[in-house]
C-alpha cells in the first residue's frame, strides 16, 4: 500500500510550455477535474495556490506526483520543491505501464494526469524526491561531452572513408589514421600528390611536433608514408576536388577536440571548486580507487548514479544501468535467450561496458589491471558468450561500485577464498555478540 492511500494526491502531467493537473481527496474521489497551468511564474504560483486550499481544507499534507520528461519537468519540480515536502517524480515506464488500463484505447493529457495522481496514491513504487543541481548540472556537463564525441567520432569515419577513395593505404601509415600526428599532416597535405611534392624536413617537423616518437621513428613513417603515396597517385581515384571534404572534415574534428578539452577542464574546474559538494568529491575519488575507472569514468558513474542512497541493493543499480535480465516466461515456457533490459542509464552501462573491456586486460607491462576480474573471466566465464561474459564481469564491478560507496572506503582488491574466510569470521563475530 502506497504511503499516501490516506492523503489528497496531486497528479500532474508536465509538457513543454503548460501541464495538466487533477487533484484527489483523501477518499480517492475526484477534488478537482483537470485543469491547465502554463509553464510561467503566475500558472506556477496559481497551482501552489491550489494545493495550499487543498491542505487547509483537509488538515493534511497533500502528496505531489509527477512524471519524469526529460527537462520539461525540472523546473516545475524545483519551484514545488521550495514550498512542499512531499513531491515526487515517478519513472516513465511505471506510468506507461499503468496509464491505460481500460478495454479502448484511449490517450489524452486530462486521462494521463488522473492515472499519474492514482498512481501515487494507490501504488507503492519506487520514487524520487531529490534534485541536486550539482548533480544535474555535472551531469548535464558530462552528457554535453559523449555527445562531443560521438560526434567527432561520424567526421572521423567519413574521414578514413574519404582517404580509402583518394589515399588508398594511408590507413596502413599509423595505428589511428585520424591521431594526432595524421591530422596535422593532412591539415596541410591532403592528397597523395601534395604529399609527394611537399619537402621532406616539413613533413618531418610536423611529426616531430605532434608527437613523442622521435626522429627515427618520423623518418620511417616518412619512407613508408612517401611509398603509398605514390602507389595512391596511380591506384587511387583522380578526385581533386574530395580534398575539400577532407579538409572540411579535419576541421570540424579539430574545432569539436577543442571544445572537448575546453569542456573538460570546464568539468574538472566545477568538481575541484570551494563549492562543490565535498561528499559528492570524494564518491568520485572512491570510485576511482577501482582498478579500471579512470577519473573521467568514475565522474560519469557518480553523475549518473547520483545518491548512491536510492539504492538500497547491489541490484536496483544493476537496474538502474540496465543490465538487469528481460524475462520471457508463459505457462511452462521459459525462454533462454533473454538479453540485458538497456532500460537504465545509457550513458552510465557504455562507461561500465569500457570499465569491464579494461578490467581483463594488461597494462604495457604485462601485469594484470584487475587480477581477480581477469582471473574470473579467463577461467569462470570460459565458454561462455563474449558479450555474456563482459556483462558478468559489468555485474561483478557494479558490487565493488555498490560496496566502496555503502562503506565509504577506498576498494581492496583481495582473492576471493580470503574474502569468503573474511566474510564468514565476521558474520561469526556478529552472531556471537
Amino acid at each position: 500500500m502506497s504511503n499516501f492511500f490516506y492523503s489528497p494526491v496531486i497528479g500532474i502531467d508536465v509538457s513543454a510550455d503548460f501541464s495538466y493537473t487533477a487533484i484527489l481527496a483523501p477518499n480517492g474521489d475526484i477534488y478537482k477535474k483537470s485543469f491547465k497551468i502554463k509553464h510561467d511564474l503566475n500558472g506556477f504560483n496559481h497551482l501552489v495556490n491550489e494545493i495550499k486550499k487543498v491542505e487547509e481544507e483537509f488538515n493534511m499534507k497533500t502528496a505531489i506526483f509527477m512524471e519524469s520528461t526529460g527537462v520539461y519537468h525540472l523546473s516545475l519540480f524545483h519551484y514545488l520543491n521550495k514550498y512542499f515536502d512531499n513531491t515526487f517524480v515517478i519513472n516513465p515506464l511505471v506510468t506507461k505501464s499503468n496509464k491505460n488500463g481500460d478495454i479502448r484505447k484511449v490517450k489524452n493529457d486530462k486521462k494521463d494526469v488522473l492515472s499519474i495522481a492514482t498512481i501515487g496514491k494507490f501504488q507503492n513504487i519506487k520514487l524520487s524526491q531529490q534534485l541536486s543541481l550539482d548533480i544535474f548540472l555535472l551531469k548535464n556537463l558530462v552528457r554535453e561531452y559523449y555527445k562531443l564525441t560521438d560526434t567527432s567520432s561520424t567526421f572521423k569515419k567519413k574521414l578514413s572513408a574519404d582517404l580509402r577513395v583518394i589515399f588508398p593505404g594511408y590507413n596502413t601509415i599509423f595505428s589511428d589514421s585520424t591521431s594526432k600526428s595524421s591530422i596535422e599532416l593532412l591539415s596541410q597535405y591532403p592528397t597523395p600528390q601534395s604529399i609527394l611534392e611537399a619537402p621532406k624536413e616539413n613533413i618531418i617537423k610536423i611529426f616531430l611536433n605532434s608527437s613523442k616518437k622521435g626522429i627515427i621513428w618520423s623518418e620511417n613513417t616518412y619512407s613508408k608514408l612517401f611509398k603509398v603515396a605514390n602507389e595512391a597517385k596511380i591506384i587511387g581515384l583522380p578526385l581533386d576536388g574530395l580534398a575539400v571534404k577532407i579538409a572540411s572534415s579535419i576541421t570540424l574534428i579539430k574545432t569539436i577536440q577543442s571544445e572537448i578539452d575546453t569542456l573538460l577542464q570546464k568539468i574538472n574546474n566545477f568538481i575541484q571548486s570551494e563549492t562543490f559538494p565535498e561528499s559528492i568529491r570524494a564518491n568520485i575519488e572512491l570510485i576511482d580507487s577501482i582498478p579500471g575507472i579512470g577519473q573521467l569514468t568514475a565522474i560519469t558513474i557518480i553523475a549518473e548514479i547520483g545518491d548512491i542512497d536510492g539504492f538500497l541493493k547491489p541490484k536496483h543499480l544493476v537496474a538502474f544501468f540496465g543490465i538487469d535480465s528481460s524475462v520471457n516466461q508463459s505457462g511452462n515456457f521459459k525462454g533462454d535467450d533473454n538479453k540485458i533490459s538497456k532500460r537504465g542509464t545509457r550513458i552510465g552501462r557504455r562507461a561500465l561496458y569500457s570499465v569491464a573491456l579494461a578490467s581483463i586486460r594488461n597494462n604495457r607491462n604485462g601485469v594484470p589491471i584487475n587480477k581477480v576480474l581477469l582471473d574470473y573471466y579467463q577461467i569462470n566465464l570460459k565458454g561462455k558468450k563474449p558479450k555474456i561474459a563482459l556483462v558478468a564481469i559489468m555485474h561483478k564491478i557494479i558490487n565493488y561500485i555498490f560496496a566502496v560507496l555503502r562503506n565509504q572506503t577506498p576498494f581492496e582488491q583481495r582473492d576471493p577464498k580470503i574474502h569468503k574466510q573474511m566474510f564468514l569470521e565476521n558474520n561469526s563475530l556478529n552472531k556471537v555478540a
